[in-house]
């Protein structure tokens, strides 16, 4: 996602607060939806006639979860369990395929299928949260004999196209159809900085829908997404080219993530910029607008410089706006090639360097190197210290907390939220208010999400360097010691602060005064 798309969980329901929504639903049905008095409903479709999409209805599900996602004030719990619910739709190999945000941080899956009352019980396969997609399967694989996988169409189908959205969304229980047409077909950024191709339709779709299949001529051409809850039929698909990746992706168990193009470049447009570069008329591309930093890029001739001039990705031209031809009709941005061309984590570039072409093998992550990750489904790594909490910095604290409040005392939260790690295993380190209560932190004020810079002058890497130097002290005082401005400096009597843990954990029903991942450390004698 972009800064501005970001996510927020309401009643189970996943919405950016940008008015993008993926669409989930809350499992109670809102109010103001009872039928209107007076009004006779639609006439029942003969015996005899087919249903609209009979075969298809056949691999539709509706999905029901429960759900605990993470608390970033109190790391050490979950939040409180939020209902929600979804579609989904049966694929090969006996599984379903939904959206990640209908079944993230779930604890209970239910899926009920079309014309029954019965609710099955399900489990999380996989999820790829930054493409949104997952896979559940059901413990009564019986189900699968009568309920085949649906069919899917070959590559992106044509703008102007009639298609029709299926799903469960808001407003009745039984299976919605809605039809409209491919309005858009465009690279998007996703969720978590992940890039990806994306349909706009304008079928009606609403909050349920997520995880539902678009069909034409009863194929599935796309996955329902989400939608913008300030424009009326503005619905996003994610293609069956995206969908068949994650699947190639998935086929050894685990999701490994979409290959990615991490270069800082602009468009070639301004005249005065093309002059600089003496770039002629036949010279189209991108241009690079500083040495990529991680590393891996190569060096020489061997990586990309700034001022260079992308013209081409595996052989495919760039125009000066950075888009390419993928078919008569359809230009998307370059970043669309980078997962079909890439090959052993390279992607072939042409570039211009001070008028001479020379080809460029360029680096692509599934997994970028960077300071501050996306939670992705994961919980938070905390340690709790006696009164203080202490938790790993991930992206989502990025986003959840006031910029305002951490840009003002020049926090590391926002001044390194691009970065990438200076050393291996950096973290940032927080703790996170309010205090737990009790009488050793008398006189102290806690700063918001204030970041840790030390502990007895010794500089805090990771949050497991900081309980390896808390139990390897020996010095009668800890003095914690911050990074953003106007932090008190902290110290407490080492003996006391260990000794008030079994208290405070008790007293505040903390069951791990650390995450799983640090408890090799904290037994540690």
């Amino acid at each position: 996602m972009t800064s501005t798309h970001r996510l927020l969980c309401i009643l189970g329901a996943i919405l950016p607060i940008s008015g993008f929504s993926a669409l989930a639903q809350p499992e109670t049905a809102p109010q103001g939806t009872q039928p209107a008095a007076g009004k006779p409903g639609p006439a029942s479709t003969p015996a005899s006639t087919p249903a609209p999409n009979a075969e298809i209805r056949k691999s539709i599900v509706k999905i029901f979860t429960t759900s605990r996602g993470p608390d970033l004030g109190r790391p050490w719990q979950k939040r409180r369990p939020q209902d929600a619910t979804g579609t989904g739709v049966v694929i090969d190999g006996k599984r379903i395929l939904t959206n990640a945000h209908v079944v993230d941080y779930a604890s209970r899956v239910l899926v009920q299928p079309d014309q029954s009352s019965d609710k099955l019980i399900a489990k999380v396969i996989v999820t790829a949260p930054g493409i949104d997609l997952a896979i559940i399967e059901l413990e009564d694989a019986s189900f699968f004999d009568t309920h085949p996988a649906a069919a899917f169409s070959d590559g992106l189908p044509e703008i102007g196209s009639t298609v029709e959205a299926l799903g469960y969304p808001v407003g009745g229980d039984a299976l919605s159809v809605t039809k409209g047409i491919v309005s858009r077909i465009e690279q998007y950024e996703f969720w978590y900085g992940v890039q990806g191709v994306r349909i706009q339709v304008d079928a009606a779709i609403n909050p349920g829908n997520s995880g539902g299949p678009a069909v034409i001529d009863g194929k599935v051409v796309g996955l329902v997404f989400s939608g913008i809850d300030s424009a009326q039929n503005i619905g996003y698909l994610i293609p069956n080219d995206e969908i068949r990746e994650f699947l190639t992706d998935i086929e050894d168990g685990k999701y490994d993530g979409k290959p990615q193009l991490y270069v800082p470049m602009q468009t070639l447009e301004n005249p005065a910029l093309r002059r600089k570069l003496d770039a002629g008329k036949d010279v189209q591309g991108m241009l690079v607008t500083a040495t990529p930093d991680d590393g891996a890029a190569g060096k020489g001739e061997a990586g990309l410089k700034q001022w260079d001039i992308v013209t081409h990705i595996s052989g495919v031209p760039l125009d000066n706006s950075g888009m390419v031809s993928v078919r008569d009709g359809l230009r998307l941005d370059f970043h669309s090639q980078v997962s079909k061309k890439a090959k052993d984590g390279k992607i072939a570039l042409t570039v211009l360097r001070e008028g001479k072409s020379i080809e460029i093998q360029a680096p692509v992550y599934r997994d970028p190197p960077r300071l501050l990750r996306y939670l992705n489904h994961t919980y938070p790594e905390y340690a709790v210290l006696g009164p203080l909490v202490f938790t790993k910095v991930y992206s989502d604290h990025v986003e959840a907390l006031s910029a305002e409040v951490l840009a003002a005392r020049k926090s590391p939260i926002i001044r390194r939220a691009g970065d990438s790690p200076k050393t291996e295993g950096e973290e940032l380190v927080a703790i996170a208010p309010p205090f737990l209560p009790h009488r050793l932190t008398k006189g102290y004020d806690l700063t918001y999400f204030a970041v840790l810079r030390s502990v007895n002058g010794t500089k805090i890497k990771s949050l497991r360097h900081l309980l390896e130097t808390v139990k390897a002290s020996t010095e009668p005082y800890l003095t914690f010691e911050w990074d953003d401005e106007g932090t008190e400096t902290m110290v407490f009597d080492r003996e006391e602060l260990l000794k008030s843990c079994e208290e405070i954990y008790e007293d505040n029903g903390i069951r791990s005064p650390v995450s799983d991942d640090l408890k090799d450390v904290w037994d540690k004698k």
